[in-house]
């Protein structure tokens, strides 16, 4: 049965948007989902399904958190290929040696994706910042606090967009292959 990565924005950060993974996990199961797990306290999941389109999950769980829980956020859904190609895609690994500061950016669709432009305005050496087909990746060397184009990408300028770290991005990985 295929695999998906369910991921939401801005979840449990602070005290707004709070979503209990046992409840992420229960919303997910009366979906329909199975072998349901999630990933730390910040909205990522796991699920098999048998429906095939990334879009039709964004948008039944989406409609699902706003109904059960009163919540709107942005839903990234990515099948185990699509995940797979972002991770193989990574163009960053090479030169980020510290996973925690090594940004990848999820998007729904190439627009919002290509909507991240001119964020390379902001990087500063010897920060970098690629935009590829699947995702965005963003190194910030010396911390993702002291980047402005990271303080962007988790601000107002990645509101429709996700970001997880690359050390999360590998957990979730190996999740997928478990």
């Amino acid at each position: 049965m295929p695999k998906f990565v369910a991921l939401l924005r801005g979840v449990n950060v602070g005290g707004a948007k709070r979503v209990p993974m046992a409840e992420w996990r229960g919303l997910l199961e009366e979906l329909g989902y199975t072998d349901v797990r999630t990933l730390l306290n910040s909205g990522n999941a796991v699920f098999d399904s048998t429906i095939r389109a990334s879009a039709t999950h964004e948008t039944r769980i989406a409609a699902s958190l706003l109904d059960a829980m009163q919540l709107e956020v942005p839903v990234v859904v990515k099948s185990a290929k699509e995940f797979v190609a972002i991770e193989d895609e990574n163009p960053l690994t090479a030169v980020a040696i510290d996973p925690s500061r090594l940004l990848v950016t999820f998007a729904r669709d190439v627009a919002a994706l290509q909507g991240l432009a001119p964020l390379l305005a902001l990087v500063t050496p010897p920060e970098d910042f690629r935009i590829g087909k699947e995702a965005a990746y963003l190194w910030c060397p010396n911390g993702i606090l002291q980047s402005k184009a990271g303080d962007a990408l988790l601000g107002k300028a990645g509101k429709a967009v996700t970001t997880r770290n690359w050390a999360t991005v590998q957990k979730i990985s190996a999740m997928l292959r478990e």
